[in-house]
């Protein structure tokens, strides 16, 4: 496929657009280019057939599975994408007052009155943008927490442990605590003994997921619990897989004080590339006065924003949160209503079923049931005949379909973190597993085929450490290497545009 740069023509245009009868004020000269950008220039059917084409080499949840460990990519039904596109929740202006947009404020305020019934807590706040920020606003309610109880100097660390998501120990350093790292033991849970022995009066609170990103369930949570609460510690639930435990068990019920929901993860608001996303924070009661500003409330029939709180931590985005994300993920629930159980009981199965399937040609690191995704290991297979967790990925490509998370958790060498959801058919778990089984004896039969996928698709396998480090991000014209080249030789004589 030509780039769009390739196909232009000089002369050639698509539809201009009308010029403005206003006057169109001039930028500031400090901000104004030198000269034109040069642009493809093309006819209209041409533009239109490149991007078209660029669309078909999409993958997403949409044209294949997606067993993306610990992202959760499942469906999400097309019913609250119209709900989400009504003209009164779609067209509403953020500075809308109150008044006028009751229907808006009740759809939140209900949201979060069901947030708070299924992590067990008392009390919502929508802000947060993604899990990320979840994170961060939890910690920044924890560092408020104890400002207002005088012991903000002395409890400077947060426990994680060595399974945590990336964004854990970021978001902590971000929130000025120090970071302590807890091993996993043999079982796969936090290491107890390794635990006691770093939580004190120094500690201000414990960050993790549950089940973990192992896909287990961690047997010791309300011990783990009584050793934070035993110190005056707060323990934060991160609630990234909170999609294997919905009706079933409660992070509140487990003894945590702060929880954070990725509502599009758990709740089908469509992700990736970066968004959209929500990551609402659930609390106890004792940090409800710290959460952001404004609350949404209710007052007998009417909706409205509530800012009258003295000891809030303030806003921590500009609007009240991304207003779409509510609508799809409020559909979704009253969708299930009583019977969202059976969602979590689901994505269980089907992970189960493929851990069945696949546990003996592969590693199984522990050796347990697990929830809602699970974690195998290509050790054996790179040991035996140079396979790595990389070059399974690769090849499952070539069988259609999305590779699962590699390299990660961080403690399992060569790990493949598998996640079905609990939206895909028998038929399409057995196709998935037949074709991680074929790999697997493709890789002790014919382990070149592996070493060079992926071989059936628009580009084959890359130099992904010169991809990173010689980043081309914009088209040189006369000056752009020849990418068609061999890759190595390509990435050799191209050099960094001007102005990267």
């Amino acid at each position: 496929m030509k780039l769009i740069y390739e196909k232009s023509h000089p002369g050639r245009r698509a539809g201009r657009p009308p010029r403005p009868d206003l006057p169109v004020p001039e930028p500031p000269t400090d901000l104004r280019r030198a000269e034109p950008p040069r642009l493809p220039e093309l006819a209209e059917p041409d533009l239109i057939r490149h991007f078209t084409e660029l669309s078909t080499r999409n993958f997403g949840i949409d044209t294949g599975f997606y067993p993306l460990g610990s992202c959760t990519m499942k469906h999400n039904p097309r019913v609250n994408e119209r709900l989400a596109a009504l003209p009164g929740l779609r067209d509403l202006h953020p500075h809308q007052e109150a008044d006028g947009a009751q229907g808006a404020l009740r759809i939140c305020w209900e949201l979060q009155e069901a947030l708070v019934e299924i992590t067990g807590l008392d009390a919502v706040s929508l802000q947060p943008a993604a899990g990320s920020q979840g994170e961060l606003t939890g910690l920044m309610l924890m560092r408020a927490y104890f400002a207002e109880r005088g012991e903000a100097e002395q409890r400077r660390k947060v426990v994680i442990p060595d399974t945590a998501h990336g964004t854990n120990p970021a978001s902590v350093t971000m929130a000025g605590y120090e970071l302590t790292n807890v091993k996993t033991d043999a079982r796969g849970n936090i290491d107890v003994e390794d635990l006691r022995s770093k939580v004190d009066e120094g500690t201000a609170g414990l960050m993790l997921t549950n089940p973990s990103t192992l896909g287990l369930f961690d047997e010791n949570i309300e011990e783990i619990a009584e050793i934070f609460h035993g110190v005056g510690a707060l323990m934060y639930y991160d609630g990234a897989n909170l999609n294997a435990v919905c009706g079933i068990s409660r992070p509140g019920d487990m003894g945590f004080d702060i929880v954070h929901i990725n509502l599009h993860k758990t709740f089908s608001q469509p992700h990736g590339g970066g968004g959209p996303g929500g990551g609402p924070i659930a609390v106890a009661k004792r940090l409800e006065p710290f959460l952001p500003v404004p609350a949404i409330v209710r007052d007998g029939e009417r909706y409205g924003f509530e800012y009258d709180r003295p000891q809030t931590i303030g806003k921590v985005r500009g609007f009240l949160g991304p207003f779409g994300v509510f609508v799809r993920s409020y559909a979704f629930i009253r969708a299930y209503g009583p019977r969202l159980r059976e969602m979590s009981e689901v994505a269980v199965l089907n992970a189960n079923y493929l851990l069945a399937r696949l546990r003996d040609a592969y590693e199984l690191p522990y050796d347990r049931l697990c929830m809602h995704e699970f974690v195998l290991s290509a050790r054996r297979l790179k040991r035996e005949n140079g396979v790595t967790a990389l070059d399974l990925a690769k090849r499952l490509m070539d069988y259609g379909f999305h590779p699962p998370t590699v390299y990660f958790p961080l403690v399992v060498p060569e790990a493949l973190m598998i996640e079905p959801t609990e939206t895909e058919a028998k038929e399409t778990l057995d196709a998935f597993a037949d074709a991680m089984l074929a790999i697997a004896d493709e890789a002790g039969t014919d382990s070149t085929l592996l070493k060079t996928a992926p071989h059936g698709r628009a580009v084959g396998r890359l130099d992904e450490v010169k991809a990173v480090k010689r980043v081309i991000v914009r088209y040189g014209f006369e000056e752009h290497p020849d990418l068609a080249a061999e890759p190595a030789a390509a990435a050799a004589t191209a050099e960094a545009p001007k102005g990267v």
